[in-house]
């Protein structure tokens, strides 16, 4: 592993100790959320680097946005209430609770 991917793997594990072993990683997105009562899509405060990774405890794997903008990072665990659509370039999802 290189050691770009070892710091970045270290830092993960700062948050969450299960973190194992990480899958891709991706430069540079930013995160837009759905208003339906505006029918529009909005741009949040989180953008920055995607990592997706393995976890040694369930749920077995996950994705973060390391933050850019602020501390607040996005932290989405890759379970059976996850769903996932690709929309080139655009990769759209919508968890458990319909965020």
């Amino acid at each position: 592993m290189e050691t770009a991917s070892k710091m970045s793997l270290a830092a993960l594990q700062q948050q969450d100790p299960y973190i194992n072993k990480l899958l891709d990683v991706t430069g540079q997105v930013a995160l837009y959320t759905f208003n339906s009562k505006a029918n529009e899509w909005e741009k949040t405060e989180i953008e920055g680097t995607l990592f997706v990774y393995a976890r040694s405890a369930s749920p077995h794997h996950g994705f973060t946005i390391m933050n850019r903008l602020s501390t607040e990072n996005l932290v989405e665990p890759i379970n059976k209430d996850l769903e996932f659509q690709l929309q080139d370039p655009f990769l759209l999802y919508r968890n458990a609770n319909c965020e």
